[in-house]
């Protein structure tokens, strides 16, 4: 797709002689919200891992606004633009949630997210703003998790696995929030194993299995009997 924000032509990706993504295509358009969905060992975090730049790719298979994003490190991803809520959080144990929430905003790109926009969406975060961040719930640290991706003040935000392990209620608190994330034009990418969550919020889906794309569709229209085929390589 031409004018796709972010857009992934043959991505290949290994750990070490292990190869875990096999020629993927896939896009996201400019204020699309689209599901990675796949069973455990899909790819899906691996996906999640090249586009940020946690590992390295060959050039010209990930292309950001019409530029080469291939090589660049997280740190350059970040700053153009592109902000991940990691899988386990992956919080600083050292750090206050108000300290890990600033690392955030350290990116520098000016938006509608600072400390004051992300403890409105979740107040808990400004009641506990002085508590080491890993002392919270589960659900609290997933809402420092997403706050310090939205300080960056990204076009794209990825989510890896945003309700794993959570309690069904926390799960509910946070996507009753992504409308006020993503509603202001705002791009995402989220992976999730819960594939009515992930169709809910969605307008376009992939799946993956065993490293492959194995099925694309319309969120409100792809028959769960294909996604069930492609979810675990039935024929």
């Amino acid at each position: 797709m031409d004018n796709a924000l972010l857009s992934m032509r043959g991505l290949n990706a290994h750990y070490n002689d292990f190869q875990a993504l096999y020629d993927v295509d896939m896009h996201v358009a400019e204020g699309e919200v689209l599901a990675i969905i796949g069973a455990n060992g899909a790819g899906k975090t691996t996906l999640m891992r090249s586009i940020t730049g946690l590992l390295n790719n060959g050039a010209g298979q990930i292309s950001y606004r019409g530029q080469d994003i291939s090589g660049h490190r997280a740190d350059q991803v970040a700053s153009i633009g592109i902000a991940m809520v990691p899988e386990g959080r992956q919080l600083f144990p050292s750090l206050s949630v108000e300290e890990n929430l600033m690392i955030g905003g350290q990116v520098g790109r000016k938006g509608p997210w600072d400390l004051a926009a992300v403890q409105k969406l979740f107040p808990i975060l400004k009641e506990r703003r002085n508590v080491p961040a890993t002392a919270l719930s589960g659900g609290q640290q997933q809402m420092v998790a997403i706050g310090r991706a939205l300080m960056a003040n990204p076009d794209l935000i990825l989510f890896d696995e945003i309700s794993l392990g959570l309690a069904p209620i926390i799960i509910k608190d946070i996507y009753d929030a992504l409308p006020g994330i993503i509603g202001e034009g705002m791009s995402a990418m989220i992976v999730e194993q819960d594939i009515s969550k992930a169709l809910s919020v969605s307008s376009r889906l992939y799946c993956l299995q065993e490293g492959r794309v194995s099925l694309e569709g319309q969120s409100d229209t792809v028959e769960r009997a294909d996604i069930s085929r492609a979810y675990f390589g039935i024929e």
